[in-house]
């Protein structure tokens, strides 16, 4: 059993940056992939990163390549999601959850994750 807390959300210019966190409670946290994932008001939930259990591979949605970077410390049982050059676009409630089962590499279907935080805010004003 995985429980995840989101936090670092909020309210940012467009150009800026934010780090989210997600920490996790749980000794099996490093046997996880994990995953981001948004939502935005009316839209159906996407997938933005996720990493693998023991974050030597790493995938990103095209809409945020080169400007989101997903990271892991299982010392601490958290992982990160570094958003650099925010876009209004970027604007939706962030998710992180774990993978449904333990050694697998993440994918980008939300359906396959067993576990989720209850989300931060993120809003880009332009």
């Amino acid at each position: 059993q995985v429980q995840l807390v989101e936090s670092g959300g909020g309210l940012v210019q467009a150009g800026g940056s934010l780090r989210l966190s997600c920490a996790a409670s749980g000794r099996t946290f490093s046997t996880y992939s994990m995953g981001w994932f948004r939502q935005a008001p009316g839209k159906e939930r996407e997938f933005v990163a996720a990493i693998s259990w023991n974050g030597g591979s790493s995938s990103n949605a095209d809409s945020v390549k080169g400007r989101f970077t997903i990271s892991r410390d299982n010392a601490k049982n958290t992982v990160y999601l570094q958003m650099n050059s925010l876009k209004p676009e970027d604007t939706a409630v962030y998710y992180c959850a774990a993978y449904l089962r333990r050694y697998y590499s993440a994918t980008q279907n939300p359906h396959e994750y067993g576990y989720w935080g209850q989300g931060t805010q993120v809003t880009v004003s332009s």
